[in-house]
């Protein structure tokens, strides 16, 4: 499956005219529900006489809403998930007609008890519908503000136990409900780096997982188990614990935060370029995944997203208020999140945010996938001899028969070559490739003059290194929380908040420095610096180099030349990844955290 979405500004019909926020329904104790629905009571003898006709028309009324929502809900799904404005106007509707429904029930709850009989686990459903309204809201917009709105309406929906009585039920399409609920809201939380209240629903949905199997003689039992197993162990990816002086667990936020990226010093020439779109793609074989959303994509996603403001404030809030004071918008980079495509889904999605880029801005092409290496030797050396990464075979079927590779001589192809990539260079490209064949992507030639730069990760890691491919590559890690990388590879598992903190602030020293480098080498290729100028690309940069620096200097990457990160164009090593000035600072962080002894001192004796 390929999850899609779009950057546009709010419709006017859209969430700007949003359901009002779960706070603000009444609380009233609810009536027992009549002996008859409404069908029933209407079509008994003489009782609808005794109906008033504004209630009877208060029923009708939800009712419509009530299918009306259904149906433009049901919609959703057959929208493009690519491009920005096919889906804008569809949404505003959806929203428009949610935002009827759930007053509606609210300002008539006593006449819908008495005449409907409707139900708390009916109220949660269309709780949970607008959750999920704000939530593909965020998908095509990449705006966390809707993350915090979906927030709310679970989180009302829990409190208030809207799925209480589910249980009672003997219908078990309901209780898969109320599981799919717990999911989705899991899914929420993790965005956030809501870990504690994670841990809760988990433990929550699995007494719900037990309870369902042990009533239901159900066939899903082994696919709702593996739900558990996979949230557990994308909790459990960080290699790195922060901790508390009482122990407890630090949730520590990746998202760009007002100090994240290093300043532009006065007088710095760089590029006026800003990055637009991403494709945030993730095709590793047996990598942590929840939902559709490998522990990679997870990390480039909050990469590339700004820390909301007054979150706290907003979290305390459920529901957030109407207000005439409007918070300032600070745009995100729309992402596409594309979990193993295949590559006619991944070219398709690849063109649309080709063909949408506005002027003066960059596309951001994220692979974490498996490699392909070429099947023999070749005569040429061109952009299509060189291997790439899979996407997703999805095997043609003939006959019932899977077609497989006909002849060693043709290529692989669910492969994505760099030559792939080629039309797509004529605009401001910028890629990062984690892949075992990363390497393939230095064969690129800049055919149209613009700003392109490859940043690839390592081939291999030292076998001396603890195997973490599983929870995630240390490439992207160094990309994502680069402070946590270098901890993992100084052998550090756990580390006190004080000391965390501290290191923070050295590194933001170093980020700052290294962007000197750049800036004022006299060697670099145009292109960094013409990337340079935005924020999201600019820290992605810096961490990169840094990371580079870093395996130079540790000793077991220094093994092999395979375990240094690479990029096309090539950095001027001396002026960036093996600058002294850089490595002393390597050197000083790690003395902070005593590991000074796994990284090589002989690289400063001319400093």
């Amino acid at each position: 499956m390929v999850r899609g979405a779009a950057r546009q500004r709010l419709p006017r019909s859209g969430p700007a005219s949003r359901a009002p926020g779960p706070a603000e329904e009444p609380r009233r104790k609810r009536k027992p529900r009549t002996e008859f629905a409404l069908k029933e009571i209407m079509s008994s003898g003489g009782a609808e006489d005794d109906i008033p006709q504004a209630e009877r028309k208060t029923v009708t009324d939800f009712c419509y809403l009530l299918d009306k929502s259904k149906q433009l809900f049901n919609g959703l799904r057959d929208l493009p998930q690519y491009g920005q404005k096919q889906w804008q106007s569809y949404f505003g509707r959806t929203f428009d007609v949610y935002t009827k429904l759930w007053k509606f029930q609210q300002q008539h709850r006593q006449v819908l008890d008495n005449r409907y009989g409707l139900k708390r686990w009916q109220i949660g459903e269309i709780a949970s519908k607008i959750g999920q309204l704000y939530y593909h809201y965020y998908l095509r917009t990449s705006e966390t503000s809707y993350l915090n709105e979906a927030f709310s309406f679970y989180s009302a929906i829990r409190q208030r136990s809207y799925y209480s009585q589910v249980n009672k039920e003997d219908r078990p399409e309901l209780v898969v409900k109320k599981l799919r609920y717990y999911a989705r809201f899991i899914v929420v939380c993790l965005l956030l780096n809501k870990m504690d209240v994670v841990k809760d629903l988990v433990k929550e949905l699995s007494d719900e997982i037990e309870d369902y199997t042990h009533r239901f003689n159900t066939e899903d039992q082994v696919e709702w188990n593996l739900v558990l197993q996979e949230v557990a162990a994308f909790i459990e990816a960080d290699p790195v614990m922060v901790l508390n002086d009482d122990n407890t667990i630090v949730i520590t936020s990746n998202r760009l935060s007002e100090t994240g990226a290093p300043l532009l010093e006065q007088g710095m020439i760089v590029g006026q370029l800003a990055l637009a779109d991403a494709l945030i793609i993730g095709n590793c074989n047996n990598q942590v995944k929840f939902s559709e959303l490998t522990i990679d994509m997870f990390r480039m996603l909050q990469a590339l997203e700004r820390e909301p403001m007054n979150l706290a404030s907003q979290m305390n809030k459920p529901g957030m208020q109407e207000s005439t004071e409007k918070p300032a918008r600070r745009e995100n980079p729309h992402k596409y999140l594309l979990y193993k495509p295949t590559f006619s889904q991944l070219y398709t999605f690849l063109a649309a945010s080709f063909k949408e880029l506005p002027a003066n801005s960059v596309l951001l092409i994220y692979l974490s996938a498996t490699g392909v290496f070429p099947s023999g030797r070749s005569d040429s050396e061109g952009p299509y001899d060189f291997g790439g990464v899979l996407t997703n075979s999805n095997r043609d079927v003939i006959n019932g028969d899977a077609i497989h590779k006909r002849n060693q001589s043709y290529k692989e192809m669910h492969c994505l070559h760099p030559g792939d990539l080629y039309p797509f260079t004529r605009k401001p490209l910028f890629i990062i490739v984690d892949s075992s064949n990363s390497v393939a992507y230095k064969n690129f030639t800049n055919l149209f003059g613009q700003p392109l730069v490859c940043l690839l990760s390592p081939t291999a890691y030292p076998k001396a290194l603890q195997d973490q491919s599983q929870r995630g590559s240390l490439f992207t890690l160094f990309l994502n929380n680069p402070l946590m990388a270098f901890l993992f590879v100084s052998g550090l598992s756990s580390m006190r908040r004080g000391l965390w903190e501290k290191c923070q602030d050295y590194l933001r020293k170093i980020n700052r420095d290294i962007a000197q480098l750049l800036t004022h080498s006299r060697s670099i290729d145009q292109s960094f610096l013409q990337f340079f100028g935005d924020e999201f690309l600019r820290l992605l940069l810096t961490r990169f180099i840094f990371c580079s620096a870093t395996m130079r200097m540790h000793k077991i990457f220094r093994q092999e030349t395979r375990n240094y990160p690479e990029s096309y164009p090539q950095l001027p090593r001396d002026e960036t990844v093996e600058n002294p000035h850089l490595q002393k600072h390597i050197l000083e962080l790690a003395s902070i955290l005593d590991v000074r002894n796994v990284f090589l001192e002989n690289t400063l004796d001319d400093y």
